[in-house]
C-alpha cells in the first residue's frame, strides 16, 4: 500500500468518463459505481461501463483493481485488462442510482438533507500505478457537491475552483448504511438509533415528516418504544394513524403503553374499532383498563382530554409524603406541575404547586401550602369551557372531578394548546 497522500476524486468527477485500453480503444464510459455491501461496504468494487454496440446500449463490469489510477489532468481512465460481463445488479449498492439525490438524516443538524455527491479516494500500487481500491470517504450534502454536478463538463480545475468557494458539508461514509429490506434501497445514517433518539421528540417528528412514507416507517420502527411514544404524540392525527397502521399490533401496543393514557385514548379513538381492539388486546391489563375507561368519553369533553397520570397525596400528609409520591410516580414527570390533596374517598381537598414543595421544610403540613382557591371542572365540560378556565385563571393544570367530587383525572396546559391547534 502506498505511503503517499491518496489521490482523491468524486462520483461526479468520474461518472461519464471514458475508459480506454493501452491503445486508446474505448471500452465505454463510467455509468455506475458498484459496492458489494455484504463483502466490503467501504469500497467501490467495480465500475459499470456503458457503451454502444450496433446502435444498442450495453453495459460491462470493470473491477476497480483493473484500472490505472488517473492523474488529476487525465481526461480518461485506463484499464489494464478487458471488462467482463455485468452481474446481477440487485446484489449491489449503486452509488449513482441509490445514493445521489436521496435524502438522509443529518442528526447533528436535526434535519433531512440531500446527497449531492460522494467523495472517493484511490488506493494504488505505486510500482504499477494500478488501483488497489477506491475507498468511499464521505457524502457531500452541501452546496459544494451540488456545484460540482451543476458545472460538470467544464475543465476539472474550473469545476473545483467554483465548488471550493463553498464550505464543505459532509457526512463520513462510516455513518451511512442501507435501510434493511427496503425495496427502494434507501439510505440512512447508522447513528440514527443512537443519536436520533436523543433529540427532542418534536425535532424527531419534524425530521420524519420530511421523509417518504417507506423511510418514515422504517426509521420510526427502529426507535426505542419510549422515544417512539413521545414522538408519536408530536404528529398530526393523520400521520399518527398512518404510523400506527403500519405497525404490528404487538409493537403498536408496546408504544401505546408508553404514552400518556389520555393521549393513547385519543389516538386509539381515531382508529377503526377493529384496529383499536387488536392493539388493546396486546396491552398489559392495567394500561388497557385505563385507556378503555377514557375511550368511553367523548374526545371533545374534559374527560376525553384528561389523563389519569397525576400525583395525589393524602391531605393529612407532609411535604416528605409528597416528595415520596413524586419519586414513585411512573408517568411522564415532565407534565407534573402540582400535587393534589385527597381524602380517603379520593375527594379533592387541595392543590399544591411544585415550587412551594421545593421551598418548604419536609415536615411542613401540605394543607398549609395548598392554593387558596381551587379550580376544577366536571367530566362533561366542553373544550371551550376548559380553555376558558385555563385562560381566566392562568392555570398550569386542571383537575377533572367525577359527579361525587372525587378526582378522575387532570388536564395539562399542553393538552389545551393541542386542542386549540386542532380547532
Amino acid at each position: 500500500m502506498s505511503d503517499l497522500k491518496p489521490v482523491t476524486t468524486s462520483v461526479s468527477s468520474l461518472v461519464g468518463m471514458a475508459v480506454v485500453d493501452d491503445a486508446g480503444q474505448s471500452y465505454g464510459r463510467v455509468h455506475e459505481f458498484a459496492v458489494d455491501v455484504s463483502q466490503d461496504a467501504a469500497h467501490v468494487q467495480a465500475f459499470v461501463l456503458r457503451n454502444r454496440t450496433g446502435g444498442k446500449k450495453q453495459t460491462c463490469f470493470l473491477a476497480v483493481t483493473q484500472v490505472v489510477v488517473p492523474k488529476p489532468e487525465d481526461k480518461v481512465l485506463r484499464a489494464a485488462s478487458k471488462p467482463g460481463n455485468t452481474p446481477k445488479m440487485d446484489d449491489y449498492l449503486l452509488l449513482e442510482r441509490d445514493l445521489l439525490d436521496q435524502q438522509i438524516i443529518d442528526v447533528d443538524g436535526r434535519k433531512v438533507v440531500r446527497v449531492n455527491d460522494v467523495n472517493l479516494a484511490w488506493e494504488r500500487n505505486d510500482a504499477t500505478g494500478e488501483a488497489q481500491g477506491l475507498r468511499i470517504e464521505e457524502v457531500e450534502v452541501g452546496t459544494r457537491g451540488a456545484m460540482r454536478r451543476l458545472f460538470k463538463g467544464l475543465p476539472e480545475t474550473a469545476v473545483e475552483g467554483i465548488s471550493n468557494k463553498f464550505s464543505p458539508r459532509t457526512i463520513p461514509w462510516g455513518y451511512v448504511d442501507l435501510i434493511d429490506r427496503d425495496p427502494a434501497r434507501r439510505v440512512r445514517l447508522k447513528i440514527e438509533q443512537e443519536k436520533l433518539s436523543k433529540l427532542h421528540p418534536s425535532d424527531i417528528a419534524a425530521i420524519l415528516e420530511e421523509l417518504a412514507p417507506a423511510e418514515r416507517e422504517a426509521i420510526f420502527t427502529s426507535l426505542p418504544e419510549e422515544t417512539a411514544a413521545e414522538t408519536l404524540e408530536e404528529f398530526e392525527p393523520k400521520m399518527q394513524k398512518a404510523l400506527l397502521q403500519g405497525l404490528a399490533s404487538e409493537r403498536a401496543a408496546d408504544i401505546i403503553e408508553e404514552m400518556d393514557p389520555g393521549a393513547a385514548a385519543d389516538l386509539l379513538g381515531k382508529l377503526s374499532e377493529e384496529e383499536s381492539d387488536a392493539i388493546l388486546e396486546e396491552m398489559e391489563p392495567e394500561e388497557r383498563h385505563e385507556v378503555e375507561e377514557l375511550l368511553e368519553f367523548s374526545a371533545n369533553t374534559a374527560a376525553g382530554r384528561m389523563t389519569t397520570d397525576y400525583v395525589d397525596v393524602p391531605a393529612a400528609g407532609t411535604v416528605a409524603d409528597a416528595i415520596a409520591a413524586l419519586r414513585s410516580f411512573e408517568g411522564d414527570a415532565d407534565t407534573i406541575t402540582e400535587v393534589y390533596l385527597v381524602d380517603e374517598a379520593k375527594h379533592l381537598k387541595g392543590v399544591v404547586a411544585l415550587p412551594r414543595l421545593l421551598l418548604a421544610d419536609t415536615t411542613t403540613e401540605l394543607t398549609k401550602l395548598s392554593e387558596s382557591h381551587m379550580v376544577s371542572c366536571g367530566l362533561h365540560a366542553s373544550d371551550k369551557e376548559v380553555a376558558e378556565l385555563f385562560d381566566k385563571y392562568n392555570l398550569r393544570s386542571l383537575p377533572v372531578l367525577a359527579p361525587h367530587g372525587h378526582i378522575a383525572g387532570v388536564i395539562h396546559a399542553e393538552q389545551v394548546i393541542a386542542q386549540l391547534r386542532e380547532g
